[in-house]
């Protein structure tokens, strides 16, 4: 799904036996990065290889502005070059551009190491949102920050597509998968509320664009399920929607299972597992046609999904789709995959950065 093997790169696998992530995004943060990160680690632990994940976790933290929630390594460099050292890794991937992400660079740098990095979120049209911050600074660190590694692993076709035309370059892919033991269409949770349930999940933050799909005149009910900074001010100001609050594992699924249509109002995302959880639970999806949900619904041979400018109408036609669809789509997303092609597109640390790919 999403991108055809590359056979002209042979994998780095055979080289490979001990990898290091270094990632500001970890354990406590519940998000899409989180998941992605440790579910690749544990199936590439599976294969028999040593795999640690560096995050805040280890070290000093502060809240992140307009973000508590998220907490900022301090000061990191020291201690992170111990910590590469003591694990000697094969390969280092630096999945994320905060504090940490900055170290491991100039660490890397400084020793001649080569490394990989990853394009997971909208680094720039967040800080644009947040502070107004104007999209070509951004873009342009972006590009010199990605610009240093071996290559920058993106989700989805049409990312590729625009990072290249930004002027990244060596943009490499790296699909997604979802957890079909843990996403299913049962058992489901009996919401007390009037059906149709159109239905959100995920981080309750400025970027996630959640008052286009609050503010829809739809049948029935809106159910947002998580939490984040803007979820006291959403519920105030709707009170109408029913806001569920975080869940987790069991809870979580059958709460996508649940409802009867997901509707993903993100223009910022790059992927979006939720989409991906929901189809795993039954759940036709209602969104924009933006990077993500483009790339995910539009590969279905029979329609899992809506995809409009105006999400109302995308909302009302996911939910005369047939459900039936939607699990066997899913069902061909594999993390197992995900996680080789992770695998092939990392390069031995020693290697020199002009003979990566």
């Amino acid at each position: 799904m999403l991108y055809q093997p590359e056979p002209d790169r042979p994998s780095a696998a055979p080289g490979i036996k001990r990898i290091l992530i270094i990632s500001d995004a970890w354990a406590p943060q519940v998000n899409g990065v989180v998941r992605t990160l440790r579910t690749v680690a544990e199936a590439l632990r599976d294969r028999g290889l040593t795999v640690d994940v560096i995050g805040p976790d280890r070290f000093k933290t502060v809240p992140m502005p307009s973000y508590p929630e998220i907490r900022l390594a301090l000061f990191p460099g020291r201690k992170l070059a111990r910590l590469i050292d003591d694990f000697a890794p094969d390969a280092l991937h630096i999945a994320t551009e905060g504090p940490l992400g900055m170290a491991a660079r100039a660490y890397a740098k400084k020793r001649g190491l080569a490394f990989t990095t990853a394009f997971h979120t909208r680094f720039a049209e967040y800080l644009q949102a947040r502070t107004g911050i104007p999209l070509s600074l951004t873009y342009a660190w972006l590009r010199w920050f990605h610009g240093g590694g071996a290559g920058v692993m993106v989700a989805t076709q049409s990312l590729r597509d625009e990072l290249t035309a930004r002027g990244f370059k060596n943009v490499r892919a790296w699909s997604r998968g979802v957890d079909l033991a843990a996403f299913s269409l049962e058992p489901k949770e009996a919401w007390d509320l009037p059906r149709p349930i159109f239905a959100y999940v995920g981080r309750v933050a400025v970027e996630k664009n959640l008052p286009a799909f609050l503010d829809l005149k739809l049948p029935g009910s809106k159910l947002v399920v998580g939490d984040g900074p803007q979820r006291k001010a959403l519920e105030r100001a709707y009170p109408d929607v029913h806001f569920a609050g975080a869940r987790h594992g069991a809870a979580l699924a059958a709460a996508y299972a649940g409802a009867d249509v997901f509707v993903f109002p993100s223009k910022t995302d790059t992927f979006g597992l939720v989409v991906l959880e929901a189809l795993a639970s039954g759940l036709p999806v209602a969104a924009y046609p933006v990077t993500g949900p483009k790339d995910i619904l539009g590969e279905a041979p029979m329609p899992v999904g809506a995809l409009n400018e105006d999400l109302g109408q995308a909302a009302l036609a996911a939910l005369a789709i047939d459900r039936s669809a939607c699990r066997p789509y899913a069902e061909q997303f594999s993390w197992d995959s995900c996680a080789q092609r992770f695998l092939d597109n990392l390069v031995p640390a020693e290697e020199k950065k002009a003979a990566a790919f």
